[in-house]
């Protein structure tokens, strides 16, 4: 089997950016041996694929590694190829034989350098899912760094919160014995009682303003 100069064997191998399968697919149709199977139109703009069963089963094997039909027409679907319509086909004439015929705006006989032109079709819905997808990460990963922030402002209000119960606590019992040694000095002092009276330290001393959180009682 001879290959067109720039166009890879079997193996897919290939010096420019063209994918595997159009390399394949472009020695497939120019190898001599497979005419009778697949081939080039008569114009050179298209291919034919003859007994559909026989290519499967003897052909796709040797380049790709399956005899799958239906997979190999849903390559050529992605790679923009369509399929070719005639009268017979059309099922106004019944056909005399099993022949389908593939053509691509970039796929020429003798042109293998418009290879690089033919891309494989991007789906647009799953780039559309995949923003999507993206837009809800961020959001979500917008909430919980929300609700972090949320979360430690709330533990911040609780331990501000327990020290002030606990400076309230430190105020009643200093109360209580600031209001013991009141009482002892005025039994054993009256004198000292009217002369030097003892205020009452108040709370705001010790608290000035601390909101208490929602969850604490």
């Amino acid at each position: 089997m001879q290959e067109s100069p720039g166009v890879a064997g079997v193996d897919g191998s290939y010096g420019s950016n063209v994918p595997a399968f159009l390399t394949k697919l472009w020695t497939l149709v120019e190898d001599p041996d497979t005419n009778h199977l697949i081939c080039w139109s008569a114009t050179g703009t298209s291919f034919h694929v003859f007994d559909q069963g026989r290519f499967a089963k003897e052909v796709l094997p040797k380049y790709f590694k399956h005899n799958n039909m239906a997979s190999f027409v849903r390559q050529l679907n992605m790679y923009g190829f369509r399929k070719v319509v005639n009268i017979e086909q059309s099922g106004l004439v019944k056909p005399e034989r099993d022949d389908t015929e593939f053509q691509h705006l970039y796929f020429l006989q003798g042109h293998e350098h418009m290879l690089e032109h033919i891309k494989r079709k991007v789906s647009i819905v799953k780039s559309e899912e995949t923003k999507v997808r993206q837009e809800d990460l961020s959001k979500l990963l917008y909430e919980v760094q929300l609700l972090r922030t949320q979360q430690d402002n709330m533990e911040q209000n609780e331990v501000l919160w327990r020290e002030v119960v606990s400076l309230r606590q430190n105020h009643t019992q200093q109360q209580k014995v600031m209001n013991k040694v009141s009482s002892l000095l005025k039994t054993k002092s009256p004198k000292f009682s009217h002369s030097h009276p003892i205020e009452p330290v108040h709370e705001s001393y010790y608290i000035h303003s601390v909101s208490k959180p929602a969850n604490y009682s």
